[in-house]
């Protein structure tokens, strides 16, 4: 079953859409207001959208933990953490894994940052994230930036994970500077 859950989160990767993949609903559009979410990180602790109220939040969803592109892509992130935190933002990652599976991640590859544990896919599907793949519910790789008021200011639909966090950092920066 390991296996088949691993080749489905390389197969999300891709972002293919065909028979088997198929999405929960909708991506927010920027402009639009955050779905809020409270849920649990790999140590236990809240995550609410709102504790991110003043800042810039990037939230990434990623299909799951320990897998080539996901690793890159957390640890693209663990690399350019100051920059990121420079810009005045935060960053969650966040996968339907649990706390255990997100806790030996965060732990293995030194993650300065929350995983959130979305166990029931409640978070993916708010942000039109969740998929479903043969028979198995991951992430689809999608990244939002929102806004210190809480607003979509940036999505990044299935996204090339090592690219992004680049592309993310860029953005960010952009931002900042048209204020």
């Amino acid at each position: 079953m390991k296996t088949l859950i691993w080749i489905a989160a390389a197969l999300g990767l891709a972002g293919l859409t065909w028979a088997g993949v198929v999405s929960a609903s909708e991506l927010p559009k920027v402009g639009q207001s955050a779905p809020d979410f409270s849920v649990e990180d790999q140590n236990g602790t809240l995550q609410k959208l709102a504790d991110y109220r003043g800042k810039w939040l990037v939230l990434y969803f990623y299909p799951k933990d320990e897998t080539p592109g996901c690793t890159a892509e957390a640890c693209a992130y663990r690399d350019d953490i100051q920059k990121i935190r420079q810009l005045g933002a935060a960053v969650l990652g966040v996968s339907i894994d649990d706390a255990s599976s997100h806790a030996e991640f965060a732990r293995n590859h030194h993650l300065p940052f929350p995983l959130l544990a979305d166990k029931d896919g409640t978070v993916a599907q708010k942000y039109g994230s969740e998929m479903h793949l043969l028979g198995f519910r991951i992430a689809r790789r999608n990244t939002f930036i929102i806004d210190p008021a809480g607003r979509i200011a940036k999505v990044y639909e299935s996204v090339d994970a090592g690219r992004n966090p680049a592309q993310v950092v860029a953005d960010l920066a952009a931002f900042e500077g048209a204020r």
